[in-house]
């Protein structure tokens, strides 16, 4: 256990109060749309690294899968990081991490063309445990499988692979994990202080493959992950995030491609997702959890995204608020639902100033545009969410085997501005389910070949 009391000394957050009535406070009236992007893009650039190259054969690294590599990982990572930065080099070959990857301020790990690292099986691999954050609540649980932790300057960049090798024990964790799921959440709710929140062996929470939690000027481009354990890149209380040219091939439970969290100033683009739950999942933690921290995720761009499975959602850990969120120029393959904003009445939290456009889809099942404020695993609460000021246009979709275009706001918290605008389904059982929204335009919407013209129709 003394690992654990080595955490609790670091804890590094203390966050002022942010309740749901407080939260309403923070809603912004700006509406200039898509003028924001070139102020937001100023915002976002790539880490700048010293001319240093520290390769991990060096430190004893063998490209063999029956040699563990990680220790001499970790001494270039520190070595790269006491002389100020650089890049921390694994050439091609194949190399077994019995454990962790925790990266350090000012280093890129870079992954020549033709490497690939493959990561341990073994649950205990991954203790101690680290702060961490599990479905939107703050936690010490196992270690990321590549973590790092209040950093500056760091990137995990070239053409090289990533296998989390997730199916063989991880995913088999999913049935058993509803104990330590339904006590985590029960914590968050009552305000459980964070150091008490100790999950780990026993309670079945997969770690996720790639987190930054905490961290400044962050980039991760180029390279290729596979089966991961959980959530696979998942930026937390970040600031300056890119996400670029990356390949994702992960299909297990739970499988979220990108899952951005009470962040800002984050670039997504040109990325291809073939995942087992959502492709890109915009969130800012859970509840009563999220509305402690307070922190929005905001100023996010997405753009050049081909989606295989899944596609764009907002949400359902949204209690921080999301807001500034701007998406175009995206493929869909096949998915549930095209764009799905997700929400219950206990999040509170607010979407407000998202716009979307140019978005190409095949087969969406369940709908093309989905606004949903009664998403599962409602526990009773009384705290609706605000959505306002939504733009989507220029929408194109084959198919749908449900309802093509769905807005259902509550009465405790109508939907406000919804603008849907050049939107074409060519196929769909029933073309709208709408109700509760105020101040929605419907511009050149048609489905099965019929203008759509009013809510409910």
């Amino acid at each position: 256990m003394k690992y654990i009391f080595l955490c609790i000394l670091i804890l590094p957050f203390l966050y002022d109060s942010c309740t749901p009535s407080n939260s309403k406070n923070m809603i912004s009236t700006d509406t200039e749309g898509w003028d924001m992007v070139p102020s937001i893009l100023k915002n976002i650039s790539a880490p700048e690294f010293p001319d240093k190259i520290f390769n991990i054969l060096d430190y004893g690294a063998k490209p063999d899968t029956t040699f563990n590599s990680l220790p001499a990982v970790l001494e270039a990572i520190d070595e790269c990081n006491r002389q100020g930065g650089g890049m921390v080099l694994v050439p091609k070959g194949t190399y077994y991490m019995k454990g962790p990857i925790i990266l350090k301020s000012h280093v890129n790990l870079h992954l020549q063309e033709g490497s690939r690292l493959e990561f341990s099986t073994e649950p205990a691999d991954y203790l101690p445990m680290v702060l961490t954050k599990w479905e939107g609540t703050e936690c010490f649980n196992y270690t990321p499988f590549i973590y790092s932790y209040q950093c500056v300057d760091i990137a995990l960049t070239g053409k090289g692979e990533i296998d989390g090798n997730g199916a063989e024990v991880f995913d088999t964790w999913k049935p058993k994990e509803k104990p330590g799921m339904d006590r985590l959440r029960q914590m968050g709710n009552d305000s459980v202080p964070v150091y008490e929140r100790v999950f780990g062996e026993g309670w079945f929470l997969r770690p996720c493959m790639i987190q930054f939690f905490g961290c400044k000027n962050v980039l991760v481009d180029g390279i290729k992950i596979y089966d991961s354990p959980f959530w696979i890149i998942h930026p937390v209380y970040c600031d300056n995030v890119i996400v670029r040219n990356v390949y994702i091939d992960s299909n297990n439970y739970n499988n979220d491609g990108c899952d951005p969290e009470s962040s800002t100033n984050v670039l997504i683009e040109n990325v291809k997702f073939n995942v087992g739950d959502d492709g890109i999942a915009i969130k800012s933690g859970r509840d009563q959890d999220g509305w402690r921290v307070g922190q929005a995720t905001e100023n996010v761009i997405i753009r050049n995204c081909h989606f295989a499975r899944w596609a764009i959602t907002i949400g359902s850990e949204m209690s921080g608020g999301v807001r500034n969120i701007f998406i175009e120029d995206c493929k869909i393959d096949s998915c549930r639902n095209g764009i799905y904003f997700k929400s219950n009445l206990d999040r509170g939290g607010f979407f407000e100033n998202l716009y979307m456009r140019n978005i190409e889809a095949d087969v969406c099942k369940w709908g093309m545009i989905n606004f949903r404020t009664d998403y599962h695993g409602y526990r009773g609460g009384n705290y609706p969410t605000q959505f306002r000021n939504i733009t989507i246009e220029n929408i194109k979709c084959n198919r749908v085997d449900s309802v093509a275009i769905m807005a259902n706001g509550v009465p405790e918290a109508k939907l406000y501005n919804i603008t849907l605008r050049n939107i074409e389904v060519k196929q769909a059982p029933k073309a709208t389910q709408m109700k509760n929204v105020v101040n929605l335009v419907l511009d050149n919407v048609t489905v099965n070949g019929k203008r759509i013209t009013e809510q409910n129709e």
